[in-house]
C-alpha cells in the first residue's frame, strides 16, 4: 500500500507541475511570427519645424485711394466722402495713399490720419501722442500711444467743428514730427 500511495503522490506532483507549466505558457506574452501577424507599420518621422512664412507686401500698398472709396458699402460712402473733403481742407498739402488697406494721409513723411471703412461703420483715425486731441464730449475712443479714433455709423453723427479742430491738430503734429 505504501508503494501505491507514493505512486499516487508522485502522480499528483507531476499533474500539478504540468498544470503550472500550462498556466505559464498561456499567460506568457506571445511572440509575433511572420505567418501569424504582419509587422506593425512604422511611425512617421516627426515633422521638421518650418520657419513661419513672412507676409509679402500688400498689393494695394501705396496705391491711389480712389478705389477704396468706390468699394465701400453705399450707406458709408457719404460719410467717407465728407471726411475726405474735411481732411483735404485741413491739410491741402497732405499726400494720400493706401496703407493697411485704408487711405492714410501723411505730411512730411509723418502720418496725419487715416479713414477706415468697415461693414457697418467708418473710423477716422487721428495720429498723435496721448492727450493731443481735446475731447470734452468724449467722442474719441482709444487711448493708445499712437492716436485716437472716431467711430461713425451715419453722416448725422459727424461732429464737424470737432473733426475740423482735430484734423488741424493732427496736421500740426505730423508737420512737426511729434509722436
Amino acid at each position: 500500500m505504501e508503494t501505491t500511495s507514493k505512486k499516487s503522490q508522485a502522480s499528483k506532483k507531476t499533474a500539478n507541475a504540468a498544470r503550472k507549466a500550462a498556466t505559464k505558457r498561456s499567460t506568457a506574452p506571445k511572440r509575433a511570427t511572420a505567418t501569424k501577424r504582419a509587422a506593425a507599420p512604422k511611425k512617421p518621422a516627426p515633422a521638421k519645424k518650418v520657419a513661419a512664412k513672412k507676409h509679402g507686401r500688400r498689393a494695394d500698398f501705396g496705391a491711389p485711394i480712389d478705389g477704396f472709396f468706390a468699394k465701400q458699402p453705399p450707406q458709408l460712402q457719404p460719410i467717407l466722402e465728407e471726411l475726405r473733403e474735411m481732411v483735404e481742407a485741413a491739410a491741402p498739402d497732405a499726400t494720400s495713399s493706401l496703407k493697411w488697406g485704408m487711405p492714410v494721409y501723411s505730411l512730411n513723411g509723418g502720418m496725419m490720419c487715416a479713414l477706415g471703412g468697415h461693414k457697418s461703420h467708418v473710423k477716422l483715425i487721428l495720429s498723435g501722442p496721448p492727450g493731443a486731441f481735446a475731447d470734452p464730449k468724449g467722442r474719441l475712443t482709444g487711448d493708445g500711444k499712437t492716436g485716437r479714433h472716431l467711430k461713425l455709423t451715419s453722416l448725422a453723427e459727424l461732429p464737424r467743428a470737432d473733426v475740423q479742430r482735430w484734423l488741424k491738430k493732427a496736421a500740426e503734429l505730423a508737420r512737426t514730427g511729434a509722436k
